[in-house]
């Protein structure tokens, strides 16, 4: 007798499925897939239509599973699993090991990118896939190997790691304050403008703290969402940016930027390396792991422990 033909919907919509329902959005999963937002959608609408059930509610502002898609979910999620984890072990067989890495975009290009080179040269069977993102991704359900998290070290079901510390002191552009203050003082502060990221509302008060400076009234100060976007606009000659490093290294090395009054302190924050706490570590995975404790390393003695003066 013949076997009886088996019901399987396209991978394609199952993986981007996958993919919308372990995300906050669309687009977030489009860039996890590296495919289209638009593509999400289809795939999704196509295995909706295979199963002949509506899997998403997408009557408020973003998608949300229904119940439905949330049981759906609940099932493949082992399989999903289990075929990432055979592909790896296949790919680890025929030479060359598959590892995804997710951090900050900021961190990736400022301090990871530059790096890259030397990772390929040392361990040219190692296929370093990098995830970039703001968001805090669930790793187990993702299938992530390896993080590079900011924060205190401290996040559910993640086994965390010091990396590097964070430091921070305001930056500008060259010859925005002309001469250069010996020390910051409140007279120099409301002869500039402070440019604030909304990320980090209280760092100006912190540092202000730090380093016994009362720091004048924020109510003309430039407000920007991401850090980047502050380091840009003083980078401009705007005003004064809270660099933090390692991010603003680069500005920092390339003369962009200058740190007009020379320290660097300590933000009470950290890069952490993470990885999913049940999950077993491939050997490819611990070799990423080792290689970024090592660079961490380096760069925390080439810069005083991230504490010297910029």
């Amino acid at each position: 007798m013949p076997k009886p033909k088996m019901t399987l919907p396209p991978f394609a919509a199952l993986r981007a499925f996958h993919g919308a329902a372990t995300h906050d959005r669309y687009r977030d999963a489009a860039e996890s897939l590296g495919i289209t937002e638009s593509a999400i959608s289809h795939q999704v609408r196509r295995l909706e239509e295979f199963l002949r059930t509506p899997l998403f509610d997408r009557s408020g502002k973003r998608p949300t599973l229904t119940d439905t898609g949330r049981r759906y979910l609940d099932q493949i999620e082992p399989a999903m699993r289990q075929i990432h984890a055979a592909t790896e072990a296949l790919l680890s067989a025929s030479g060359r090991s598959a590892v995804r890495l997710t951090l900050a975009p900021s961190l990736a290009a400022t301090w990871l990118i530059p790096r890259l080179g030397a990772f390929e040269r040392e361990h040219p069977e190692i296929d370093l896939q990098l995830i970039t993102t703001t968001r805090v991704v669930d790793l187990m359900r993702e299938q992530m190997d390896v993080a590079i998290r900011h924060g205190k070290g401290a996040w559910p079901d993640v086994e965390a790691t010091f990396l590097l510390e964070e430091t921070a002191m305001p930056v500008c552009a060259p010859g925005y304050l002309d001469p250069l203050p010996q020390e910051p003082s409140l007279d120099v502060l409301r002869s500039v403008r402070i440019i604030v990221s909304a990320s980090f509302p209280d760092e100006w008060e912190e540092w202000a703290r730090a380093n016994g400076v009362e720091l004048p009234a924020l109510d003309d100060a430039i407000t920007l969402d991401a850090m980047e976007q502050t380091l840009q606009v003083a980078e401009s000659g705007h005003g004064l940016a809270m660099g933090r490093r390692p991010v603003v290294d680069g500005w920092l090395e390339s003369g962009r930027l200058v740190a007009p009054f020379g320290m660097a302190d300590p933000t009470g924050a950290a890069y952490y390396l993470c990885r999913p706490s049940d999950a077993v570590p491939t050997a490819a995975g611990r070799r990423l792991e080792r290689w970024l404790t090592e660079k961490a390393a380096e760069w925390g003695g080439a810069n005083g422990d991230a504490s010297t003066s910029a």
